[in-house]
C-alpha cells in the first residue's frame, strides 16, 4: 500500500476533492498554517459555490469544479478576473483529480467520490483517503488500481489512520487482529423505543466529533463502523473474523492492533480530524498540528464495552455484506445513502434506515463485479429499490 517517497524541497502540490466539507475545511486549515509549503492545484465541491469561491480566492488554485452544474454561473462570476479555471458537472471532478499534484485529499462524501478518486489513483498520486465508499463499493477494483498505478494510499479516517500508524506491514503474519474503536454515537445507551423517536437534529449532534450530516447519522446508526470494517478488510488484507469493534465513548483510543505475542498497540489522541489529516499530509514525516494535547491524568479513566448489533443492526448488515462479497457491499452502501437522505428529509424514522438497507439487500440480486460500470449499474438499482420502499413497510 505504501511506497518510499523522497523528500521534496519545493512546495507540495495539493488537490482537495470535497474542499467545502468538514474534512476539506480541516485540510485547508492545516495548509494555511504553513504559508509557502503548499501550492493548491484544484478544489472541488458538490453544490456550495459560494464557499468554494471564497476558498479559491484565498488559496488561488489552478482550477475549481462543482459537481452540480446549477451553481456554475454564480461560481464563474464570483471568480471573474482571477485566472482560476472553473468547471462543473461530474466529469469536471474527474478533470480536477487528473491535474498533476503530489498529494490528493479524497473527501467527497458517498459513492460520488469513487470516479474522481480513481482518477487520482490511476495517475499514481499520493492519496489521502477520507471517502469510505471507494473501498466499500469497489474495494477489490480500487485496490487493484492502487497496485497497478503504483499509487500511495494513506487512510484518513481516524480509525484506519490509527491502525496504519501501528500496523507492522513487514510482519503482517504476526498480527492476530485489528480493533476498530467506536464512540457509540449519541444514542449509545438509548432503548429501541427511544431511538424510534429520534429527530434529524438529534442524530447529527455527535458527542465527540464535528462531522457532516450524513457521516453523523452513520455514526448514530453505527453504520459508519460497519462500513469501516469493510474498508479495513481492503486496506489491511484481513478477513471479517480478524476485525473487531469495541465501543469507547471517550474517543481517545482511535484503534488498536493485536499481535501474536500478546502485545496490543494503540494510537491515542484528542478527537480532532486534523491529527490524521496532518499525518497523511506530511507522510512520511510528521507535521505539527494545532490540536489539543492529550491529558490522561485529567481524563482519569477510559472505558470500553462490546458493540450491540441488536440495537444497532447496521453492524450486522455490514458484516453480512462483507461475508457475501461481490455486489453486496455496493448494495449496502447505496441503500444506506438513500435511507439517510430520506431520514434527514423527514420522510422516514431513524430505525427505518437499517430496515430499508436490509430490505434492499434482500431484493437486489448479488452478482460479481469486474468493472466500474458494473458498480454504477448495481448502485443505481439499489438506490431505486431503497427509494421505493414505503415508510409503513420499512417499519415492519
Amino acid at each position: 500500500m505504501v511506497k518510499p517517497s523522497a523528500p521534496k524541497s519545493a512546495a507540495k502540490r495539493v488537490s482537495i476533492l470535497g474542499s467545502t466539507g468538514s474534512i476539506g475545511d480541516s485540510t485547508i486549515d492545516l495548509i494555511e498554517r504553513e504559508p509557502g509549503a503548499y501550492k493548491v492545484v484544484a478544489l472541488t465541491a458538490h453544490s456550495n459555490w459560494a464557499k468554494l469561491a471564497e476558498q479559491a480566492k484565498r488559496l488561488k488554485p489552478d482550477m475549481v469544479a462543482l459537481a452540480d452544474p446549477a451553481g456554475y454561473t454564480q461560481l464563474k462570476d464570483a471568480l471573474s478576473g482571477t485566472n482560476i479555471g472553473v468547471a462543473a458537472g461530474p466529469e469536471a471532478l474527474c478533470e480536477a483529480a487528473s491535474l498533476a499534484s503530489d498529494w490528493v485529499m479524497a473527501a467527497i462524501v458517498g459513492a460520488a467520490g469513487l470516479k474522481p478518486t480513481l482518477k487520482a489513483v490511476e495517475r499514481g498520486a499520493v492519496v489521502g483517503l477520507a471517502n469510505k465508499e471507494c473501498l466499500v463499493c469497489a474495494g477489490t477494483l480500487f485496490m487493484g488500481a492502487v497496485k497497478d498505478s503504483n499509487a500511495t494510499l494513506l487512510p484518513v479516517d481516524s480509525e484506519h489512520n490509527a491502525i496504519f500508524q501501528v500496523f507492522d506491514f513487514n510482519q503482517k503474519d504476526k498480527i492476530r487482529k485489528i480493533i476498530l474503536t467506536a464512540s457509540g454515537g449519541p444514542f449509545r445507551t438509548w432503548t429501541l423505543n427511544d431511538m424510534a423517536k429520534v429527530t434529524p437534529a438529534q442524530a447529527v449532534a455527535h458527542p465527540n466529533w464535528s462531522m457532516g450530516a450524513k457521516i453523523s447519522v452513520d455514526s448514530a446508526t453505527m453504520m459508519n463502523k460497519g462500513l469501516e470494517v469493510i474498508e479495513a478488510h481492503h486496506l489491511f488484507g484481513l478477513d471479517n473474523d480478524r476485525i473487531d469493534i469495541l465501543v469507547h465513548p471517550q474517543s481517545v483510543v482511535h484503534s488498536m492492533v493485536e499481535y501474536a505475542d500478546g502485545s496490543t498497540l494503540a494510537q491515542l489522541g484528542t478527537p480532532d480530524m486534523r491529527t490524521p489529516i496532518a499525518y497523511a499530509l506530511g507522510w512520511p514525516k510528521r507535521l505539527p498540528a494545532p490540536t489539543g494535547r492529550l491529558d490522561l491524568a485529567k481524563l482519569g479513566s477510559l472505558t470500553f464495552e462490546a458493540a450491540d448489533s441488536v440495537r444497532f443492526p447496521a453492524l450486522r448488515l455490514a458484516r453480512a455484506a462483507l461475508q457475501s462479497g461481490g455486489a453486496a457491499p455496493t448494495i449496502l452502501n447505496a441503500a444506506n445513502e438513500v435511507a439517510v437522505a430520506r431520514f434527514l428529509a423527514g420522510e422516514i424514522g431513524f430505525l427505518d434506515i437499517a430496515a430499508i438497507v436490509e430490505h434492499t439487500m434482500t431484493r437486489v440480486p448479488l452478482q460479481s463485479i469486474t468493472t466500474l460500470d458494473d458498480i454504477m449499474a448495481i448502485d443505481g438499482e439499489a438506490r431505486r429499490v431503497a427509494a421505493a420502499k414505503n415508510l409503513s413497510a420499512a417499519a415492519e
